[in-house]
């Protein structure tokens, strides 16, 4: 079982940047298919980005193309989502998540693993 540990949210002025991290809690050797999705209040848990075991391949949501950047340490096996220009709108419960399939990476089933949450607010 892998537990998953977010951090790095928190309040920010819309133009702003946060970036996040997630790791996970205990050992583990290995490498898995990486996302971030988000969840605003009232609104279904909707993908963010996501990023290959290798590094090598990325992909984002329309809404944040160009402003967010998925990135990942295997050393260090943490994955990293820099979010700049942030919006009012980007404001949400952003969430880990680890797989094994680097196809279906939209999709919320491709994900076993899911961290808690870490809350991003973006105030106008």
């Amino acid at each position: 079982q892998v537990q998953l540990v977010e951090s790095g949210g928190g309040l920010v002025q819309a133009g702003g940047s946060l970036r996040l991290s997630c790791a996970p809690s205990g050992r583990t050797t290995t490498i898995y298919t990486m996302a971030w999705f988000r969840q605003a209040p009232g609104q279904v848990r909707e993908f963010v980005a996501h990023i290959s075991r290798d590094g090598g391949s990325t992909n984002y949501a329309d809404s944040v193309k160009g402003r967010f950047a998925i990135s990942r340490d295997n050393a260090k096996n943490t994955v990293y989502l820099q979010m700049n220009s942030l919006k009012p709108e980007d404001t949400a419960v952003y969430y880990c998540a680890a797989g094994t399939n680097d196809y279906s990476y939209a999709w919320r089933g491709s994900y076993a693993y899911w961290g808690q949450g870490t809350q991003v607010t973006v105030s106008s």
